[in-house]
């Protein structure tokens, strides 16, 4: 009984789309269950992982080490590329969504960390922050490339997910070597 009770609790929740993807976004339930995220969740946090990416990119530039200072170079590069890739979509008319103004509460407070953070501490903090940041992005990006519901935003998804991928791979790198 109890688990049919929980099966229905589970299917409640997974039928009420709209719901269980605005909420589900904000508190990671979507990554666990592989749910796609609504367009509006998905351009939200694609924008805002692009800021959070080139603010700590910013940072790492004054207090990294010279392997996280070439790493941040590339970040500010490709993230600056591909916030207005995404600006130029929503712009277009081609994605009904729209594009946060600044950092969310998390994002702000992660980088605030990093502003407060010693050089000499600097990447025993920036350097996992990066590998959790780009699984957290290559994730989103998956789940809205292979089941988003705008057929353009899939389609930019799915092209950016391999720069992510790659993004992960250099933070793993990065983060391996510094222990």
């Amino acid at each position: 009984m109890r688990h049919a009770a929980a099966f229905a609790a589970v299917i409640c929740i997974l039928s009420s789309a709209a719901f269980a993807q605005s909420v589900g976004e904000k508190t990671g339930v979507n990554s666990a269950l592989r749910i796609a995220p609504t367009t509006e969740d998905f351009v939200k946090q694609a924008a805002i992982g692009d800021m959070t990416e080139i603010a700590a990119a910013k940072i790492a530039l004054e207090k990294g080490n010279a392997e996280e200072k070439k790493f941040a170079e590339q970040m500010v590069t490709d993230h600056t590329k591909t916030s207005e890739e995404l600006k130029a979509l929503v712009a277009s008319g081609d994605v009904k969504a729209e594009l946060p103004a600044s950092l969310d509460s998390s994002a702000q407070k992660k980088i605030e960390k990093l502003n407060d953070t010693k050089p000499e501490d600097f990447a025993a903090q920036y350097d996992p922050m990066q590998v959790s940041d780009h699984k957290n992005d290559v994730s989103l990006f998956e789940r809205y490339a292979t089941g988003g519901d705008n057929p353009k935003l899939k389609e930019w998804a799915g092209k950016t997910l391999l720069r992510l991928q790659h993004h992960l791979e250099m933070a793993q790198t990065l983060n391996n070597n510094r222990k």
